[in-house]
């Protein structure tokens, strides 16, 4: 029987793939990466591991539901839902199923677990002792977030106590084919990473409607406003990227005394305005994450 039809991936948007680096360790990798979920997010990481140089044939994807994206990488070599026997103990194995359908999958998942196998999960709220108990193996705990899907994500990732520093590397050259890396300590912290990080496209894009919504209730023409919002979000964040310059410093380099900017930030920036607002979305994603855990 194919492995893995009682799991649903992580269907999160993605898009295009990163640019390939040439110098990249994945180039070097010899043994079995398994990636169990293929949906938007698994995608995007997949997309990027070949963009970065790693070789097709040391890729197995186990996921029921193919899109045709990934079912036509089969023909670069990615192997498309092995047999577990085909396939045996992997090196590698990146879980990117859907935290509600993980234990379900824990089964066939666990038959592709050595002792020595390294274990990197990108699914939210599942810790890394939950990981251990299903699936075994030397456990990283990651939260990406949707800009990976154009290389432009931030991953944050925590490692169990018996993850060698091979393995940390390997986890780092893997996260970092869909853009930048954080490591913590503490696993505690990773519940904020996800309201922070993780859950913070979401802010980003709602601030886009919002001020194309405000720019229509102000007169313009929707798609006008839209344009123009899409374009406002999309530039400052690109600013905010290539600059050197704290984000306060840039919002002061935008504002005039007494002028438009300064006129709007008073309502932002009041007792009522977005920080408050902002520190109750961030608390209430954390409490969500630690349910989610439980």
């Amino acid at each position: 029987m194919v492995m893995g039809p009682c799991f649903r991936r992580d269907d999160t948007e993605f898009a295009e793939p990163p640019v390939s680096t040439t110098n990249s360790p994945l180039k070097d990798v010899t043994g079995t990466i398994a990636l169990a979920g293929a949906g938007k997010m698994g995608g995007a990481m997949l997309t990027g591991w070949l963009a970065q140089g790693l070789s097709p044939p040391h890729v197995a994807v186990i996921d029921p539901h193919l899109s045709p994206e990934i079912s036509a990488l089969a023909a670069r070599g990615v192997r498309l839902n092995p047999q577990a026997t085909e396939l045996g103990t992997v090196d590698t194995l990146v879980v990117a199923v859907k935290p509600q359908s993980f234990r379900d999958a824990g089964a066939a998942l666990k038959a592709l677990v050595g002792p020595s196998t390294l274990v990197v999960s990108i699914m939210a709220g599942t810790t890394i002792s939950a990981l251990e108990e299903v699936v075994g193996g030397a456990v990283v705990r990651a939260m990406p977030n949707t800009p990976a899907a154009i290389g432009r994500g931030i991953t944050v990732a925590v490692p169990s106590k018996r993850v060698t520093a091979a393995q940390r590397a390997m986890t780092d050259a893997l996260l970092k084919a869909t853009g930048l890396v954080e490591w913590v300590d503490d696993e505690s912290l990773m519940d904020a990473v996800t309201a922070v990080s993780g859950s913070g496209p979401a802010y980003v894009f709602l601030l886009a409607e919002e001020l194309a919504r405000a720019g229509v209730a102000a007169g313009l023409p929707e798609h006008l406003a839209t344009t123009l919002a899409r374009a406002t979000v999309a530039g400052s964040g690109e600013l905010l990227h290539r600059s050197d310059l704290a984000s306060a410093t840039l919002r002061q380099n935008v504002t005039s005394p007494g002028g438009t900017t300064a006129a709007a930030l008073e309502v932002l920036m009041a007792n009522d305005g977005m920080q408050p607002l902002m520190t109750r979305a961030i608390a209430a994603a954390t409490r969500r994450s630690k349910e989610l855990a439980k």
